[in-house]
């Protein structure tokens, strides 16, 4: 449940900054972020994700549009500039990525709520692979871009590496960007940010709810059948398979991921326990779970960056990578083959490490930050301090 209460958190802070930067010396970053909260609650306070499934997909081009507008500026900010600085790499920088690179991943806490609520949990499989695949895409294409233009000078969030200076109208790598390109950006990633704050935060909400006021409560038989599932070989095989199957044995058949409810969902009766006494009940619940966040949020509001490998070492990674390969282990040991064993277990101690050492170095950072104030850090010390390509010279 960690992961889903932290992740949201960097969306607030995220969307604060944002704002910030759209209306500067309007109002400080902390009314901004309470007042962005204000603004997401209908969306937060929709009962489950289905019925909010249009509105995800809108965050999802958010975010891609916003991230077009971004690579788009550098490129075209940087046109014309020599060869860029290569970084001065270290095992630390390399492996304290991890956090960042989690993060990227970070959706994977809804899964669960996905499948439950899907009118067809057998494609959940094909899902995930499809949908791992476009993010992996891309965030190559995110990260690589930009470094060909301004190599290890792009650090930290694109969206602030475009933001122009308040008095020279430059940007820290020194050209200066059209004000309505990136206020197209902001504005695409303030949707993209609003919209999934209330998305990934839903996991959270579910479990909340199961546990404070005794909702979405499982039957014995679901708890117990941990891997209701057997592989199929081919669609044609799953499909002759859902077909002969009786109605008390409606469970995914391909799903790697522990099941919470019967094949053929029904959405209403799950929605319906949001109607009647446990109305107020769980808006209340809500509510409350979103004002504590709030106040974790502006606690970490200065240090966006650490904060966000921080939660992705830690929280994404035990919650979306370690714990959910442990429990494939544990539930299907004596019918996986070697080679999967070893590449599972494989998986677990290297991610372990590296967001064990990702945690400790974003951790440090967070709670007890150096002096080091490199405007580059990731240079070497000729490039550390000073812009390698000036655009405007």
């Amino acid at each position: 449940m960690g992961s889903c209460l932290l992740m949201p958190c960097v969306f607030l802070v995220l969307g604060g900054g944002l704002l910030d930067g759209l209306f500067p010396g309007a109002w400080d970053t902390t009314t901004w972020i309470i007042l962005m909260t204000i603004t997401v609650l209908p969306l937060a306070l929709v009962p489950t994700l289905k019925e909010g499934a249009g509105a995800a997909f809108a965050g999802t081009m958010g975010t891609i549009v916003a991230d077009f507008f971004g690579v788009a500026i550098v490129v075209h900010g940087m046109r014309d500039h020599p060869s860029v600085p290569t970084p001065e790499l270290s095992i630390s920088q390399i492996v304290g990525a991890f956090g960042s690179l989690a993060m990227g991943f970070g959706a994977g806490i809804v899964l669960s709520d996905v499948q439950r609520q899907h009118s067809d949990p057998t494609r959940m499989p094909r899902v995930v692979v499809v949908t791992m695949t476009a993010v992996t895409c891309l965030l190559l294409i995110l990260g690589l871009v930009p470094y060909l233009s301004v190599g290890c000078q792009v650090s930290g969030n694109l969206l602030y590496v475009i933001y122009p200076d308040d008095t020279t109208g430059l940007t820290t790598l020194g050209f200066a960007p059209k004000w309505g390109t990136v206020v197209l950006a902001y504005l695409a990633m303030q949707i993209h940010v609003t919209i999934a704050f209330s998305v990934l935060i839903n996991p959270a909400f579910y479990i909340a709810e199961r546990l404070v006021l005794g909702m979405h409560q499982r039957s014995s038989t679901d708890i117990e059948n941990g891997t209701g599932y057997q592989e199929s070989a081919t669609l044609a095989d799953l499909q002759k398979a859902m077909d002969g199957s009786v109605a008390s044995s409606h469970r995914s058949r391909t799903s790697v991921f522990p099941l919470t409810g019967e094949i053929k969902n029904d959405h209403d009766l799950e929605a319906a326990e949001y109607r009647g006494a446990n109305a107020i009940k769980y808006i209340v619940l809500r509510l409350t779970i979103i004002v504590v966040l709030v106040v974790m949020s502006i606690l970490f509001k200065d240090h966006f960056s650490d904060f966000v490998d921080f939660v992705g070492a830690s929280a994404i990674t035990a919650n979306c990578i370690v714990l959910p390969t442990v429990f494939y282990l544990t539930k299907t040991w004596n019918i996986v083959p070697m080679y999967e064993k070893f590449g599972a277990g494989a998986i677990v101690v290297v991610c372990t490490g590296l967001g064990l050492y990702s945690t400790f170095t974003a951790g440090k950072n967070l709670f007890a930050p150096g002096d080091s104030d490199a405007l580059f850090p990731y240079c070497e010390a000729e490039f550390q301090d000073i812009v390698y390509f000036n655009q405007t010279a």
